[in-house]
């Protein structure tokens, strides 16, 4: 099962020749962009895609990462192979849009960092380091936020200028003192007063600004992070389901057992009757 799994994770990350280690992407897409010729040849039909949830697809058509959908490939022997994969939208420098895939690993690949980096991003928060270094006084490489993600156990980064300027940004906003930009530069939320409401704002690699604001005190910040799906998530032409190890997969219409059949009854009779 392992080889299995390295052989599509290297079939996805060569097909986009990038390093695990991504760069926040500030781009906006419009819904005739989709590449669903490319996602195709990973199992991904076009019914599939356009049966995401509206909020899902908006983030995914704003350049953030697609939840984390099951895909598979035919091997050069013939073999299937599956697996499960996030994926972003990225714009090419002639223009066209390709796509950036995100492989779920089995664990988390933290040998670059030092143990106190390890358990800081292991606990969800952001810690500064470097790409090709982190031993004490051997640092080497762009110095860099680093973050993982829970869902595909992949460790992102931005250069810390780029976060930089926009902590300015907050700061200026918000007329921040030294101390509250320091406790923002190290990774912890932090809970201002915005025209009488309380707003909390903290680094977040899985948005595209790499700066994350949301109403209300850290625990709702921190609540805004996952979203929630149903056991059944209906589209036009299929459903997507989750099980209970949070995996998503998905039925097409014509495969619906009496168990989803019914469900859909009776979503369908809860929405007629509000």
């Amino acid at each position: 099962m392992r080889s299995i799994q390295h052989k599509i994770i290297m079939y996805l990350l060569t097909h986009q020749k990038v390093s695990i280690y991504q760069q926040v992407m500030n781009y906006s897409f419009q819904e005739n962009e989709m590449p669903y010729g490319i996602l195709e040849r990973f199992g991904l039909t076009k019914e599939m895609i356009d049966d995401l949830p509206t909020d899902v697809l908006d983030n995914i058509y704003a350049g953030r990462r697609s939840p984390v959908l099951p895909v598979k490939i035919i091997a050069e022997d013939g073999e299937e192979v599956k697996s499960r994969t996030c994926f972003s939208l990225i714009r090419t420098p002639d223009g066209d849009v390709d796509i950036l895939f995100y492989p779920k690993f089995d664990e988390y690949d933290l040998k670059l960092f030092n143990e106190q980096q390890k358990q800081r991003m292991l606990s969800g928060k952001p810690v500064v380091g470097y790409l090709e270094s982190n031993d004490q006084g051997n640092e080497k490489g762009t110095k860099s936020f680093f973050q993982i993600d829970s869902n595909s156990k992949q460790v992102f980064s931005v250069p810390t200028p780029v976060i930089g300027r926009n902590i300015q940004y907050i700061s200026d906003r918000f007329h921040l003192t030294g101390a509250e930009i320091q406790k923002l530069q190290n990774g912890e939320i932090l809970s201002i007063i915005m025209e009488d409401k309380e707003v909390s704002v903290g680094i977040d690699l899985n948005v595209k600004t790499g700066i994350r604001l949301a109403y209300g005190d850290e625990n709702m910040w921190k609540r805004g992070i996952k979203r929630d799906w149903e056991k059944y998530n209906f589209g036009v032409f299929g459903c997507w389901t989750m099980d209970e190890d949070g995996n998503l997969d998905y039925i097409p219409e014509e495969n619906y057992t009496d168990e989803i059949w019914n469900e859909q009854k009776k979503i369908g009779m809860r929405m007629f009757q509000r």
